[in-house]
């Protein structure tokens, strides 16, 4: 038990030290090479003109760099294969005990993770330098809807084939076995957790809901006695808390794609892995909340021709309220811990 709680909480701390003594490194490359967009957005998702939005955050957009994310991913990869190497140079009962790379629980988070960021670190170069189709530069939505669908369906085959897992737990009434219609539901999750994405948008507010997920699904896998797995989201989480630092108003950087892409689509892998898919919409109430509001919106404004919210994603609506930056983000904060630990409870206390 002590072993595995050093695992989990040491490690994370180390990720922390790592990333958060690493982050002036990365951000006076940034600085120096303006990765910043040269263009702020001045497109709807679904067409027309973005005044409040500009208001709100043109001067933002333009000058603060992206691509923070690299701290989070960059850390985790580090950590791993440090932990990994003295496990194998230096053979011990503590070095293998440590090393948390294994086949069975975070071979494909962790693969997830690294594909899908540097996915996402290509769309934020693109954006960057104005390039590309989407609004104000980048890979087009279709073409990261496609990309999301591939790595859902490879990653539900890997499930399915390789680790032999094809069910889900629902809480209090036992596990249900899904067979093939396990590969669809998991792409369909993974799509889901992908539009999340737009909670991404205020200082400091993905950052620390993001850190309130991963440490609720580290919990329910440390209870599980998936320590290995319980370790990645511990060093996701410590990545998460150094990028924080650094990102709470005002921010030095932004996650951009590179952190965004590869935190949803991982925490899609994670869900499954602990079988706690069902409560992931409670562990991940923000969000949700955040692109059921841009779809809200969208069906809004085509169908009826009036808007529901100010601006969406509706963090955003309520900065438009006259509510500061901050006060959202943290109130935000508040929020998704509080349905994290509620979403991990039930999932436990359902088994």
């Amino acid at each position: 038990m002590i072993l595995n709680v050093l695992k989990v909480f040491g490690l994370a701390s180390f990720a922390f030290f790592l990333a958060f003594f690493s982050a002036p490194v990365l951000t006076h490359y940034l600085y120096k090479h303006k990765m910043w967009k040269k263009k702020a957005r001045n497109e709807a998702l679904g067409g027309g003109e973005t005044p409040i939005f500009n208001n709100l955050h043109k001067e933002k957009e333009v000058g603060t760099p992206r691509m923070g994310g690299i701290l989070i991913w960059a850390s985790a990869i580090i950590v791993t294969l440090i932990f990994f190497l003295i496990s194998k140079f230096f053979p011990s009962d503590v070095s293998q005990k440590l090393n948390f790379f294994s086949r069975s629980q975070t071979w494909l988070p962790l693969f997830t993770l690294v594909f899908a960021s540097i996915v996402g670190l290509f769309d934020d170069i693109l954006q960057i330098y104005g390039k590309g189709k989407y609004v104000a530069g980048g890979v087009s939505l279709a073409k990261r809807i496609a990309i999301v669908i591939l790595l859902g369906f490879a990653g539900a085959l890997w499930f399915y084939y390789k680790l032999g897992i094809h069910s889900i737990d629902i809480p209090f009434l036992g596990e249900i076995n899904l067979g093939l219609f396990f590969v669809p539901v998991f792409v369909i999750v993974m799509l889901a957790m992908f539009s999340g994405g737009v909670i991404d948008g205020i200082d400091g507010l993905a950052g620390g809901i993001f850190a309130a997920i991963f440490s609720a699904y580290g919990g329910i896998a440390f209870f599980q006695n998936q320590i290995d797995l319980a370790a990645f989201c511990g060093i996701i989480v410590g990545g998460i808390l150094a990028f924080l630092w650094f990102n709470i108003p005002p921010a030095r950087f932004y996650m951009g794609e590179t952190g965004i892409l590869g935190l949803t689509t991982s925490l899609t892998v994670v869900a499954f892995l602990t079988k706690a898919v069902i409560v992931l919409p409670l562990i991940a109430f923000p969000l949700f909340a955040a692109s059921g509001s841009v779809i809200i919106q969208l069906i809004s404004k085509k169908f009826f021709h009036k808007k529901v919210f100010l601006v969406a994603p509706i963090h955003h609506h309520f900065e438009a309220l006259g509510w500061p930056s901050y006060k959202v983000a943290m109130r935000f904060w508040v929020i998704s811990a509080v349905f994290a630990v509620l979403g991990m409870v039930i999932a436990l206390a359902g088994k």
